[in-house]
């Protein structure tokens, strides 16, 4: 079992930045597949960002290719998310998750996850 646990939201001005956190509790962290996927209030569920588990891989959704990037540290057991040029469109609640699965390369929203319990990110105009 996997415990996720997200920080860093907040309130920002259009253009400004917020670096997420993910910790991850359990000793495989370094095995699994992660990704920040973010919701928006009636919207579905996107990915934004993943990473692969050897952190080799990566994967940008086109609406924050060249503003967000996704790193782990695996001696922290923690996922990052850094969000630069932040836009009102970015108002989401943003979800950790790593997918049960070990030694995967991806991770989709319907794969069998784990998940964070999520935190506001809200950007102002």
């Amino acid at each position: 079992q996997v415990q996720l646990v997200e920080s860093g939201g907040g309130l920002v001005q259009a253009g400004g930045s917020l670096r997420l956190s993910c910790t991850a509790s359990g000793r495989t962290f370094s095995s699994y597949a992660m990704g920040w996927f973010r919701q928006a209030p009636g919207k579905e569920r996107e990915l934004g960002a993943a990473i692969s588990w050897s952190g080799s891989k990566t994967y940008y959704a086109d609406s924050v290719k060249g503003r967000f990037t996704i790193s782990r540290d695996n001696a922290k057991n923690t996922l990052y998310l850094q969000m630069n040029s932040l836009k009102p469109e970015d108002t989401a609640v943003y979800y950790c998750a790593a997918r049960r699965r070990l030694y995967t390369e991806s991770i989709r929203a319907d794969d069998d996850n784990y998940w964070g319990q999520g935190t506001q990110v809200t950007v102002s105009s």
